[in-house]
């Protein structure tokens, strides 16, 4: 068998970033210990390894203000394993952060100085305010455009933070986690929803202006947004950026609250079990944070004070950079069978509405160009499923930046690209979008199959081949040397975008 890798030279996949190296957050929290992995620190993180282990560290402390052993010891046995998997995965640097249930607890010290010999890292116990801070950083980090209110609901602390221009402040902590919350209010939910009632009045947000956006950071709260994409029967089961309608989530929530458990609820299989129990507390939490801040929506956040944290830690000009955009070139460079192919497809298409003189949204321009960047990763796929499985890796791809409407614009380019207008690949995520915009994606899918005939996706060749409207005709400009590309398949791939792009009227021909 011919070995085209060796474990003792470098024990890393092509399929993976050349040169780069992972980095790591421990995230000691008050209801779980969580390790994850990613690639290498850039500004669209790419998690190569992920696993929590629920140690409940915040139990009891409202009542002993101590870690109990038993907790302390389930926790550090699984900060052992994870020390080990960070060295088998030749990790840089780890980052390690602890939040609630250290810093209020009398014993912190001790149990600090036990993780910091493990994991020979140094730990940093986050302050209240300091983990408001890197909860909103990490919004920022996935929705970069999002103005308004985050919450970051842990097991033993809530915190908010105000983001405006990407900026936030105001940062304060709360003793509303989950699990504080369940061991204050005896266990029960309803009496759990008064305590929060009454500790909000002296937050943020009884003075802030109504109408505005809540972001939702916290394992119970992104538990709750899977419960809901479930009762919705929604057509895209990912939490990051999920948007709800304030009142529709306050109203689920005071139902879960009434219920005072998930057991027999609708949807509650998508809950994992360690979390199952701790979501009535979470809904308490959230209709009375919805309440008080008279909001008009929330959008969940899967990133938060790990992915943060390590925004916080680029550089200025790197924070800047567009996490979407970068998250495509980096597909397009580990699957596309030439990179370099996609900025002459930028350049086509843009082309083209420059020559028939429309113009584009800033992001229809955005997404056209990341479209080009995601057009040629399926081609290592049997060609009935190509269509198929790049609007999986698309609409279900670990890519930030994005919103579901995007998710679904993006989709059904690449499912045209494949497949023809014919294709069906993405037709279900058509609804998160508009009308308009579907059709423009499906537009650019046209352009797109266009394109790969003349260039059979190398380099080089699409800038010399230009549009031109001539009166009435639609004329793809070939040079010379290139008029035998001038077939049947060309010209049927280039009457059915030009006949798409409502040039039915017009003829379409190929000089």
């Amino acid at each position: 068998m011919t070995q085209f890798w060796g474990v003792d030279a470098d024990p890393t996949a092509q399929g993976r970033i050349k040169g780069a190296q992972p980095v790591a957050v421990l995230d000691i929290g008050s209801n779980s210990v969580r390790l994850v992995v990613y690639e290498r620190h850039a500004r669209s993180l790419t998690p190569l390894y992920n696993e929590k282990s629920a140690c409940a560290l915040g139990r009891g402390i409202a009542q002993t203000g101590r870690l109990a052993d038993a907790n302390v010891a389930k926790a550090l046995d699984a900060i052992k394993r994870f020390a080990l998997v960070a060295r088998m995965m030749r990790v840089g640097a780890v980052h390690v952060l602890a939040t609630s249930a250290v810093r209020d607890a009398a014993n912190r010290q001790e149990f600090v100085a036990a993780v910091e010999a493990i994991m020979e890292s140094p730990v940093r116990v986050l302050s209240g305010e300091e983990e408001a801070h890197f909860a909103a950083l990490g919004v920022v980090a996935g929705i970069p455009d999002f103005i308004g209110v985050v919450g970051d609901l842990g097991g033993g602390s809530l915190e908010f933070s105000t983001i405006s221009d990407t900026a936030d402040g105001n940062g304060e902590s709360f003793e509303l986690g989950v699990i504080r919350l369940q061991d204050d209010s005896d266990g029960s939910p309803k009496k759990a929803a008064s305590i929060v009632r009454d500790r909000l009045k002296r937050s943020l947000l009884p003075q802030i202006e109504p109408g505005g956006r809540f972001a939702a950071i916290g394992g119970t709260w992104r538990s709750l947004a899977k419960l809901h994409l479930e009762l919705r029967d929604y057509p895209l089961h990912m939490v990051q950026d999920y948007v709800v309608k304030a009142e529709e989530m306050i109203a689920v929530c005071d139902e879960i609250v009434a219920a005072e458990s998930l057991k027999n609820y609708p949807g509650a299989g998508s809950v994992s079990s360690s979390r199952r129990e701790l979501v009535p507390f979470g809904a308490a939490v959230m209709a009375e944070v919805l309440r008080a801040g008279k909001f008009d929506s929330v959008v969940f956040s899967a990133l938060g004070v790990r992915e943060g944290y390590l925004f916080g830690l680029l550089p200025e000009e790197e924070q800047l950079v567009d996490p979407l955009f970068q998250g495509a070139e980096e597909l397009s460079v580990l699957r596309s069978r030439s990179p370099a192919h996609a900025a002459d497809l930028i350049e086509f298409t843009g082309q083209y509405f420059d020559a028939i003189g429309t113009s584009e949204t800033p992001n229809q321009s955005r997404l056209r160009q990341v479209a080009c960047l995601l057009a040629d990763i399926g081609w290592r796929a049997h060609p009935d499923y190509r269509g198929r499985q790049s609007v999986d890796l698309v609409a279900y791809g670990s890519m930030t930046g994005v919103d579901h409407c995007d998710r679904a614009v993006l989709a059904t380019t690449i499912a045209v690209r494949y497949d023809g207008l014919k294709s069906k690949a993405a037709n279900p995520l058509a609804p998160l979008s508009t009308p308009d915009m579907i059709r423009w994606a499906k537009l650019i899918g046209t352009l797109l199959r266009v394109a790969y005939p003349m260039s059979a996706a190398m380099p080089g060749v699409l800038p010399r081949i230009k549009f031109r409207l001539d009166g009435q005709t639609l004329v793809l400009q070939l040079p010379a040397d290139y008029a035998f590309l001038n077939g049947e398949h060309l010209r049927n791939r280039l009457s059915q975008m030009a006949n798409f792009a409502e040039h039915a009227d017009s003829r379409v021909e190929v000089g």
